[in-house]
């Protein structure tokens, strides 16, 4: 019998789960000031997503993560306010219409694409766009002149310092290891104040134990757990270790999450690496010139990792402030075959809701030196 019913107890808690996170955002949707345009994205996940342009207008039906759920069908009218500026997809599976592409373009929406493993996979542009020359004469001077890439790339890092130090001392308990982070930033931050930073090395030396240290704070992170009798944790969940996944071998990468952390900040990032390249399309920037970074198969659009690392602590404090903030299920999160933690649909839209409100109250201007 046991055998019999635990499937259907496991189906039961993973509607449940859904349907809370589901809720939760339905809850949560900011009103729309009469004469703005919807700010915030239009998010959607599961199975069977379809878009599709009908008479004039666009059809969005949400996809299906559980049994039963109410089919969420939706349609925008060309210049509604209510339309969002921006449709995020999260894993699902689904299509559109090339028709569709023409009307975003038309409406000026951008459509972002995430993977399950919380990877930016495509950005398609709405927005207006075009190439600024001056600024891409700036990136190409900047990035061939190596005083001019280090006083760049110093700048950048003094902002990511800052903000790391916000996030350390809104979100993580007292603790040494906290202690000894803010004095690692503090130290940091005095060294590149003193501009003695000669050569990149110099800056690694200073971003370095800065990163260890702070994430070091992170260390022994516990998430709030509803827990059954019959529900089964993973050990590598039960405490957030490190930044880098157990199971990227021996070295040391933040992919393959195996922690329900890890996994939170892999989607944050990604929505954060798709702003940012919406923001530098339309600002004229061309994201595939890097300065601090060069491209790579890892980073084909290296001046993206450049302008994203400021913002990479606003990151953290959103999924920090989420995670901290909530009680979890095992249904929450999926374990796959190879260790490696997923989000649920929904709730990985719960989370991308929370970055998305943390992204809009940045201010994503240009990068520093940028047109001085």
């Amino acid at each position: 019998m046991l055998r019999e019913t635990t499937p259907q107890f496991e189906a039961d808690d993973w509607v449940l789960r859904s349907e809370y996170w589901a809720s939760r955002e339905a809850n949560r949707s900011p009103k729309r000031p009469k004469r703005q345009r919807q700010k915030g994205p239009l998010i959607l996940c599961g199975h069977g997503i379809h878009l599709r342009v009908d008479r004039g207008t666009l059809f969005v039906r949400d996809g299906f993560t559980h049994y039963p759920q109410t089919k969420a069908e939706l349609r925008y009218f060309p210049g509604d306010l209510e339309t969002p500026e921006r449709i995020i997809i999260i894993d699902g599976t689904g299509g559109l219409s090339l028709a569709v592409l023409d009307w975003f373009v038309e409406q000026g929406i951008t459509l972002v694409r995430i993977g399950w493993n919380g990877k930016s996979i495509v950005t398609l542009g709405g927005s207006s766009s075009f190439v600024d020359p001056e600024k891409i004469v700036w990136q190409f001077e900047t990035s061939r002149d190596d005083r001019k890439r280090i006083e760049f790339a110093a700048s950048i890092l003094v902002r990511k310092l800052q903000a790391t130090l916000e996030t350390l001392n809104a979100c993580l308990p007292s603790s040494k290891e906290k202690d000894s982070a803010r004095k690692s930033i503090g130290d940091g931050l005095k060294r590149l104040a003193k501009s003695k930073v000669q050569k990149f090395s110099d800056l690694y030396a200073i971003e370095g134990p800065c990163a260890q240290s702070y994430f070091a704070a992170w260390r022994g992170l516990k998430l709030n757990w509803k827990k059954k009798p019959r529900d089964l944790i993973p050990p590598a969940w039960l405490e957030f270790d490190s930044r880098s996944s157990l199971l990227s071998g021996k070295k040391q990468k933040n992919w393959k999450a195996s922690h329900p952390i890890n996994a939170m900040l892999n989607y944050g990032y990604a929505m954060l690496e798709a702003d940012l390249r919406i923001k530098c399309i339309t600002q004229g920037f061309d994201p595939r010139i890097g300065i601090a970074h060069r491209p790579d198969k890892g980073s084909p659009d290296p001046f993206l990792f450049d302008v994203m690392e400021p913002f990479r602590p606003v990151v953290d404090r959103a999924v920090l402030e989420f995670a901290l903030s909530e009680s979890f299920s095992p249904k929450d999160f999926v374990l796959r075959s190879d260790g490696v933690c997923r989000l649920s649909p929904q709730l990985a839209r719960a989370l991308a809701g929370r970055v998305s409100e943390a992204l809009v109250a940045c201010d994503f201007t240009a990068p520093p030196n940028a047109l001085s």
